[in-house]
């Protein structure tokens, strides 16, 4: 069984059980039930305003550039078990499409972190390269 992070913890996913919990929105994705994630409901008033604080606080380049660094990891994961599994080759390359358009779109806005950025999306896409023309594994 898999998971994903959302900032209530890891959330248990079921692979490819179809959508029985009601309608979808229209980009095809639901919101989450109200008491859906363990502690949402423990939050009181003063704790949200201080967490809402703290991100305002927080400059948003390096939120972006945060978010950046995930899709990076993201796209090494799929990169690495690409050739256990050929579908990750597309999940990796939707990553690091997705890397570009923050980097490249972005540019100098996510200064100071352009510049590695870049160089990290450089070498993500000659990563790509190497994993889609490498022969497959002998069995």
């Amino acid at each position: 069984m898999s998971s994903l992070w959302t900032p209530y913890g890891e959330q248990p996913v079921e692979p490819d059980q179809p959508n029985t919990s009601g309608a979808a929105d229209p980009a095809g994705m639901q919101a989450a039930p109200p008491g859906a994630y363990p502690g949402e409901e423990e939050l009181d008033p003063e704790e949200m305003r201080e967490m809402l604080a703290r991100l305002a606080a927080t400059p948003v380049e390096l939120i972006v550039a945060q978010f950046a660094v995930q899709l990076q990891e993201l796209g090494v994961l799929h990169l690495g078990i690409a050739q256990e599994r050929p579908e990750s080759l597309g999940q990796a390359g939707l990553a690091i499409d997705a890397l570009a358009a923050l980097v490249e779109g972005l540019g100098e806005r996510l200064a100071p972190n352009d510049e590695p950025l870049r160089q990290v999306l450089s070498q993500l896409r000659l990563a790509f390269v190497e994993v889609a023309n490498a022969p497959a594994p002998e069995e």
